[in-house]
Parts: C-alpha cells; structure tokens; sequence
C-alpha cells in the first residue's frame, strides 16, 4: 500500500499533471462572513462579522484562527492567503490604500477602485510602489499555525488589475490599449516589476504556489481583445511565471468568465493551473480534455447557485459527476467555481469537501 500524502504532495502532484493518492482540496477564496457562518459548525467561540479595513490585529488574528480550525477540521490540502495592501477609510463607504487608489466599500463583495492616482506617464514615477513586511502577515500566520504539510497559495493581483486599480477603474486601463498605449506599457511593466519582488519576498515567507488574480472575461467572452491580451499582458504573465518557477514556486492564474479565446495563450505562458472554469460558461469535461498534458484544471464546483441554493444531496452528486469528469488522469484540484462568498451555505460547502474525499481515491472508478 502506497503511504498517505501530505496536502502538499498531493497539490504538488496536481500540478505536475499527475495522479496523486486522492482529489486534492483547495478554496481560493472564503470572506469574512463565510469564515463566521463555517466557523459556527465547528465552535461557538466565533467574531462578530466585520470588514476586514476595520479589524484592528487582534481582530485579525481571531479571525485568521478561526479559519485555520475551519481548515483542519476539514482537511484542506491548500491553503489560501491574500497580498493585504491595507486600506484606511476615507469616507462611509469609501478606502484608500497606501499607493492612492480610492476604493468603495461594500458589505458583500470586493472593494471597488474609483478613483487611482495615475492619469498619464509622469505620474507613475511619483509612485513609492513595493511591497512591505505588513502585506505578508496573513501568509506568515497561516504557515506558523498551519504548518508545512499544507500547500500555501499566496494570491495577488496579476499586473492587469493592478493597472487598472492605479487607474482608478477597468474601463480606464481598457480605453488606453486603444488611445494611450505608452500609458498601458508602461504600467504594465511597473506592476510586473513590482509583482516579481512581492513574490520573491512571499517564497521567503513560505509561499509554495502563487496564484495571479485579475478576472481577464466575463461570461461570453474576455474583456480584452486576444490581441490586446497577447500584446499587453502575455509578455509580462510570461515574465512573472518564469520568476515563479525559477523560485521553486508553481503558479496558477485565476480568471472567471469565458477564456476559451486565450486559454491557449495562458497555457503557453506557462501557468501550471487555471482556475475556477466557471461552469456557467466554460464545461469542465470539455475543459479537462483540452488541457490534458498542458496545464492543471482547478475548480469548478457552482457557487453561483449550487453552493447558494442548492441541498447537500446536490452539492454531492456535483462533485461526483464533476471529479468523473476532470479527475482521471491527474491533474484536476477541485474547489468552488470563485470562492466561498457569505450566499453560500456552510453545509453545502462542508458537503463539497466530504464528497471529495468520499469519490476522489484514485483510481477514479465512478
């Protein structure tokens, strides 16, 4: 009999496109409030639910303990942390981080940038733009408290979404590939630059996979032309993957929405996964069969609906179905299809992860 692997081993494993000993597990994503409502099957000693730009650090470590236990008692492969650029209020609904951009607040999804503090060339080089050791604390904690056996996702917004939170609005930064390519050039080479040494400094703090976040389509297509992303971007995920790798580190890219017209052009630029292949418009049998050999397929479990509405009996027949179809073989992670937001029951979510172990043992025999 082969010897149980570690979560690592078997993320690891995923990666490399092979068979480990059953379906790894791996959420990117679980918000403050999921971390509460989850946390309440497990124990009665849970926070209030706050926002994180609100919490002061003993807040923060309640709620970084709470979601280690949640992780352990559910047997999480990987674990994920965020790049924490502290934000203060400005306003009721209104943040700013240290580098300028203005963010509205919202109680149920991510802050929004309204207003960023570069509007043409010069301003970028008015930019005090790196990392610090404060945007790491999330990630130092969970790896003291979680420990080593674990795979530590370390997730940061990929240079497309860091242009255009420094623009201060998506719609900015995709006008300026049309009418201000020197503006679009030169962010994206100040926000890779930037992306290489926060990631250099999150391999030293333990990070074993980086995943690059920044949503690249919505459900018919991408955002961008596959030109522009070929002509703007592809350079510099390029970049930004061979550095991973030369650390030791795999990584995976993070988009919803349709990316059939540039998923070649992810697995050319050397990601090792791609995740959630939102089901509303991306199949996961059809997806798994095109990247056999060439990239790790993670995800894709609904949570747009399943996970919201739906009962443990459906949230298991899901996962059955879905590790059929992306599982043998090797390279398939399974996790939701974004991220466990505060619609999400809890007992769906829990069921999700018991049924991954109960139909995950490879061989895949359903």
């Amino acid at each position: 009999m082969s010897p149980v692997m570690t979560g690592k081993e078997r993320i690891f494993k995923a990666l490399e496109l092979a068979e480990p000993d059953t379906v790894p597990v791996f959420e990117m994503g679980i918000n403050e409030a999921s971390i509460v409502n989850l946390g309440k099957q497990f124990t009665d000693d849970v926070p209030a639910v706050k926002h994180i730009t609100d919490m002061d650090l003993e807040e923060q470590l309640r709620y970084m303990d709470l979601l280690s236990l949640i992780l352990k008692e559910l047997g999480n492969d990987g674990i994920s942390t965020v790049f924490i650029i502290r934000k203060e209020r400005v306003g009721e609904d209104l943040a700013r981080d240290k580098y300028g951009t203005t963010y509205h607040l919202s109680e149920v999804g991510e802050p929004v940038p309204v207003e960023g503090p570069v509007q043409r060339v010069a301003d970028i080089a008015k930019l005090t733009f790196e990392p610090d050791p404060g945007d790491y604390a999330m990630l130092q904690y969970l790896v003291s408290t979680m420990g080593k056996d674990v795979a530590h996702f370390f997730a940061i917004p990929d240079l497309f979404r860091f242009s255009w939170q420094l623009r201060g609005g998506m719609d900015k930064l995709l006008l300026d590939y049309m009418r201000n390519e020197d503006l679009a050039f030169a962010l994206a080479r100040v926000t890779t630059d930037f992306c290489k040494a926060a990631l250099g400094l999150a391999r030293d703090h333990g990070a074993d996979v980086i995943i690059l976040e920044g949503d690249l389509a919505f459900n018919i297509s991408t955002l961008m032309s596959p030109d522009q992303y070929r002509k703007f971007i592809k350079p510099y995920h390029e970049e930004i993957v061979s550095f991973c790798h030369e650390k030791g580190m795999k990584a995976v890219k993070h988009s919803d929405g349709n990316l059939w017209p540039i998923l070649d052009d992810l697995v050319e630029a050397g990601f090792d996964g791609i995740h959630p292949f939102q089901p509303q418009c991306m199949d996961i049998k059809e997806a798994k069969a095109h990247m056999k050999g060439k990239a790790a397929v993670v995800g894709n479990i609904d949570c747009s609906f399943l996970l919201p509405f739906g009962t443990v009996e459906e949230v298991e027949q899901s996962v059955r179905e879905t590790i059929a179809a992306a599982a043998p073989g090797g390279g398939y992670i399974i996790s939701s299809s974004n991220s466990i937001h505060p619609g999400c029951k809890p007992e769906n979510y829990i069921a999700m992860v018991k049924a991954a172990r109960k139909y995950g043992a490879y061989p895949i025999n359903l």
